[in-house]
């Protein structure tokens, strides 16, 4: 039998055939892989027939009335047969079409941006939540130490903090500590939360230096959170609260429940569970939450502190002068055993893993391990996942970083148990989300930023810059073959920033430390050994110090490799005088750590997501006050 159906199938499925990689080499997907994500779809293509009532479950699925479409602002747009014209004012607006009602969310231009707050280059710093010291949890950061973080850089003209995911993960696994891989995008992680608010004791942070435990902090704080909710858990706001959440936040309590209570029997994913307890609206799970009424409430309660703690820590950034306050980071995907895809299967790619192809600095792929939400799922639901994902990222901040951003046009979904090579790239309805993270961002007065770091499909920043979100320029990658880039010829509509948590700090990379990582796991890049990687960064040095020097951000001789700190500086002012309208200073460069947060590749190879900063007062400490003051008057001039 000829692929040729197969191939018209797929291409109408929204999978990309044929596609290009980072370094512009054409690709075409193997038929086996198109057939295993067809079916991972819920498109059967073992023949010509099953291939034409796919084509035509497709076709149906095209025409069939969807409970929401979007449209720009004034903009003509056809639905249901019928020729209109969008509203000129921004918002949900509903129409009849057919005897039933449709709604149209009516999106502004462009999202709300940093220009309708300030007209000045803004400064902010970047931080992992739980690496603050100073909070009311002992041995890691929460919400009070990111408050009082906040507080002290708006005094030395931050205006921004861009926050690591604060999304829920596993309260019954306290080993899965990836903010990156989330049960849930609606929901907190409670051990975030200030238990004074709740009238709970406060513990004091033990300021000991080294790595976080995360079982040993996180149980202690539970404990202490349950202790809250039995003290004080059926206020008035609570119950308030319970009704505002409605159904999403009692599926998710439920399912933390459900879960604490399979995971000690050794079942580790809701897809093992008992038949009846696997559908979120089975009356099995109905009677469950009956029984189990006061852990469902403690786990809703945990929503509701959180929730109130995120609150309060926007509001002290703002209130302390910040322009914008925090910037929440949303992660690509969730994990497929957690919250979210229990509670609603359907809005996801059940059977599919995301990541990335191979390019220059990952040549086997990238596998996450995560889901993500189904275009199909979302044009069925009327976006519904989409939006409540932005709104619940967009209620505690003043902006909102979108990880992988390239995700709005396209996805790499791999088939579970293959390798990321085996994979697609499926396209998702790119000027509808678009059109509802514009909307959203102006009802929440959010500004929006792009990871669009990896693999970009051409023309993708443009469109980015023509919505009005900003993308992402890191020191590392602006090179122009070998020499970086002056700051200069910077783009404006990008954050700019020296470097990110996946990537070596400035003074790590000075030192070497990321290759000394490398060498130690066996992680050397494909035809790289130890000795030419060092060899590579003694001429990358001589490179960065020169562009550094021409822009007058250092003077003199370059320093050794065990000197870092006069590079950091100049780094950072380096990055301070680009025209974007933000700049990022990553915590970890302010202090010229060498230690990044996350090395990709790793899990416990690597002491990923467990580093705490410094004890002490970090704006005072040596080197570091100068160093964020020079950073803040270089966006200042």
């Amino acid at each position: 039998m000829s692929d040729d159906a197969l191939f018209a199938l797929a291409t109408k499925a929204g999978l990309e055939i044929d596609w290009v990689d980072a370094a512009g080499e054409p690709h075409s997907v193997s038929p086996e892989t198109l057939r295993k994500v067809l079916v991972a779809l819920d498109l059967p293509c073992a023949g010509t027939r099953e291939i034409a009532e796919s084509g035509a479950t497709l076709e149906e699925h095209r025409h069939k009335q969807v409970p929401l479409v979007t449209a720009w602002a004034g903009e003509t747009f056809i639905v249901g047969g019928q020729v209109l014209t969008a509203p000129e004012s921004p918002g949900y607006h509903p129409i009849p079409i057919d005897g039933a009602q449709t709604m149209v969310a009516v999106a502004p231009p462009r999202c709300f941006e940093m220009a309708d707050l300030s007209e000045q280059r803004m400064a902010g710093l970047g931080v992992q939540l739980y690496a603050l010291r100073g909070g009311h949890s002992a041995g890691f950061g929460d919400f009070v130490a990111l408050a009082e973080f906040s507080r002290h850089a708006a005094k030395r003209g931050i205006d921004a903090i861009g926050v690591s995911p604060i999304h829920a993960l596993f309260p019954s696994d306290l080993s899965h500590i990836s903010p990156y891989s989330p049960s849930s995008r609606l929901f907190l992680n409670p051990l975030y939360a200030d238990l004074t608010l709740a009238g709970g004791e406060s513990a004091q942070d033990n300021g000991a230096d080294g790595l976080i435990d995360w079982s040993k902090a996180s149980a202690e704080k539970f404990a202490a959170l349950k202790r809250a909710y039995q003290a004080s858990g059926n206020s008035d706001a609570f119950r308030a609260f319970c009704v505002e959440g409605g159904e999403h936040l009692l599926r998710h309590a439920i399912f933390e429940v459900l879960d604490g209570q399979f995971r000690a029997q050794g079942i580790w994913s809701w897809r093992d569970w008992p038949e009846a307890y696997r559908d979120a609206s089975s009356a099995s799970v109905a009677e469950f939450a009956r029984e189990h009424q006061d852990d469902v409430d403690y786990h809703r309660f945990l929503q509701f502190l959180a929730a109130k703690s995120a609150s309060a820590a926007q509001a002290a950034a703002r209130e302390a002068g910040m322009a914008i306050g925090l910037i929440a980071d949303l992660a690509t995907g969730v994990d497929p055993n957690g919250s979210d895809s229990w509670g609603a299967p359907k809005d996801f790619l059940m059977g599919l893993t995301i990541g990335a192809p191979p390019d220059p600095f990952n040549f086997a792929g990238q596998g996450w391990g995560l889901t993500a939400l189904s275009p199909t799922g979302l044009r069925k639901s009327g976006f519904a996942a989409f939006i409540a994902m932005l709104r619940a990222n967009m209620a505690h901040s003043g902006g909102v970083r979108i990880d992988h951003v390239m995700s709005l046009m396209r996805l790499w979904v791999i088939p579970e148990g293959a390798a990321p090579t085996e994979g697609v790239y499926l396209r998702y309805p790119m000027e509808d989300l678009m059109r509802l993270i514009a909307l959203e961002s102006h009802r929440h007065r959010a500004i929006v930023i792009g990871e669009d770091l990896g693999t970009v499909p051409h023309g993708f920043r443009n469109l980015l810059a023509h919505r009005g979100i900003d993308g992402m320029q890191v020191m590392w990658f602006e090179r122009e073959w070998g020499p970086f880039t002056p700051p200069s010829q910077w783009r404006r509509d990008a954050v700019a920033m020296t470097t990110t948590h996946d990537l070596p700090t400035v003074a790590g990379w000075w030192r070497g430390r990321d290759i000394d990582w490398r060498t130690e796991l066996g992680m050397n890049p494909r035809d790289s050994d130890e000795h030419s990687q060092r060899s590579a960064r003694d001429a990358d040095r001589g490179l960065l110090w020169a562009a550094l020097k021409q822009a007058g951000c250092v003077q003199g001789d370059s320093p050794p490799p065990e000197a870092p700190e006069p590079v950091v500086d100049g780094a950072l002012a380096f990055v301070g005088a680009t025209p974007s309208r933000l700049a990022i200073a990553p915590i970890e460069d302010v202090l010229a750590l060498e230690e990044q947060p996350n090395l990709p590749g790793t899990i416990n190879e690597h002491p990923n997501w467990r580093r705490r900063l410094p004890a002490g007062d970090i704006f005072a400490a040596p080197g570091s006050e100068n160093r964020l003051a020079r950073f803040v008057r270089a966006r200042r001039s």
